[in-house]
């Protein structure tokens, strides 16, 4: 009899359409193993609150991080890759999920000065100007696993002096913490021997609704900046600090990525989307909320927090959906965004914006973290 009627109960559930919410199905370490240039790469898992993800030591590199939508259902918000070799040997795009440097955004030129000597970084961006350190950068390295356990990871890595034309040996610690409160946070460390510009940066590609789904022209967005850094037709700063108010690049009131993106502007143009620094209305020195970014077909929103003067919006506008995801669906034009908390772009080239030089003696650090969260 009790048999029978837990048979009944189970098809009077599947009638009424009862199931469980969607869970995160995370990629199997094993698909990571292996080693780079002589060295172990592996991938790390990290869980607390609703989210959880993994970073592989390949390049720092966010590879998957899951957190629920409004009805409980798990996905995978980050673009990326399932296996190491993809990120080893990118079809295309280089920069799915990973640390950015030492001098992140582009450094006009490909060179700079210090002093009374002119330093050349490789010309990887258009043949003219360096991007996100050059071509190797710390995306493309394997970093040192210092420690790791289910809420830490803790990497290492030492830029030597002279590499791909930057000065001094800068010595690096990267650190990932997840928490109770749903954040993801990044810090970093670093001290040189000699005089070098640092600027780093993290470069995860969201999309709130999953990996390839639709468009992120949908999401509403606020940024707290009164002003942007123009860029011209190779996205190089012209050198302005330009008012946000009146253009499409004033999210100082919540709306929709897309609301303004097809507007007829100069600087719009230039980067086929938003693909610029806003400058950071810091009220203060340490960690402080800059940005929100909702989805409200999901429910789903990543909140920004940083210590950083900057932050660089992109909205996925050199997507063209030739190629697909770990999720096996097409990374089409506008379907991902990057958030990426900085100083401003070429700034060892602009003598009007915050300097980057580290001296000897003297510490970088940086924090963001991306924190995520449900509107009802």
């Amino acid at each position: 009899m009790m048999k029978k009627t837990l048979v009944l109960c189970g098809l009077a559930l599947m009638v009424l359409g009862c199931s469980h919410p969607k869970e995160a199905q995370l990629i199997p370490a094993e698909k990571f193993k292996t080693e780079v240039d002589g060295k172990a790469v592996g991938l790390y898992t990290l869980k607390a609150g609703d989210i959880s993800l993994q970073i592989t030591n390949f390049g720092a590199r966010n590879v998957t991080l899951f957190t629920p939508d409004r009805k409980g259902n798990m996905e995978d918000i980050v673009v990326g890759h399932n296996t190491i070799e993809e990120y080893v040997h990118p079809a295309k795009e280089r920069f799915f999920g990973a640390v950015v440097g030492p001098v992140a955004n582009r450094i006009g030129g490909a060179s700079f000065t210090i002093g009374d000597t002119t330093y050349h970084t490789p010309a990887n961006d258009n043949k003219v100007n360096t991007l996100h350190g050059g071509l190797i950068g710390l995306d493309n390295v394997v970093w040192d696993v210092v420690s790791s356990d289910d809420k830490n990871l803790v990497l290492h890595y030492l830029h030597p002096d002279g590499l791909e034309g930057y000065p001094g040996n800068l010595d690096i610690t990267m650190s990932f913490s997840v928490n109770d409160q749903n954040e993801f946070k990044i810090s970093y460390e670093a001290t040189t021997d000699k005089v070098t510009p640092v600027n780093i940066s993290y470069h995860p590609f969201f999309n709130l609704r999953g990996e390839g789904v639709d468009t992120v022209e949908d999401y509403l967005m606020y940024i707290k900046a009164s002003h942007f850094i123009p860029i011209d037709p190779l996205s190089i700063p012209t050198g302005e600090i330009a008012d946000v108010t009146g253009t499409p690049f004033d999210f100082r009131t919540e709306h929709t990525i897309g609301q303004m993106i097809g507007q007829d502007n100069e600087q719009l143009k230039n980067a086929r989307g938003y693909d610029h620094n806003w400058c950071l209305d810091k009220e203060k020195e340490g960690v402080e909320l800059v940005c929100t970014v909702y989805d409200p077909q999901t429910g789903r929103e990543l909140q920004v927090l940083t210590d950083q003067p900057g932050m660089q919006f992109y909205s996925g506008n050199f997507f063209s959906g030739s190629t697909d995801g770990k999720s096996g669906r097409p990374l089409s034009f506008r379907s991902s965004l990057a958030l990426e908390t900085q100083f401003y772009p070429d700034s060892p080239n602009q003598p009007a914006f915050p300097s980057v030089l580290l001296e000897p003696g003297k510490k970088y650090t940086h924090t963001c973290i991306y924190k995520f969260g449900v509107r009802k």
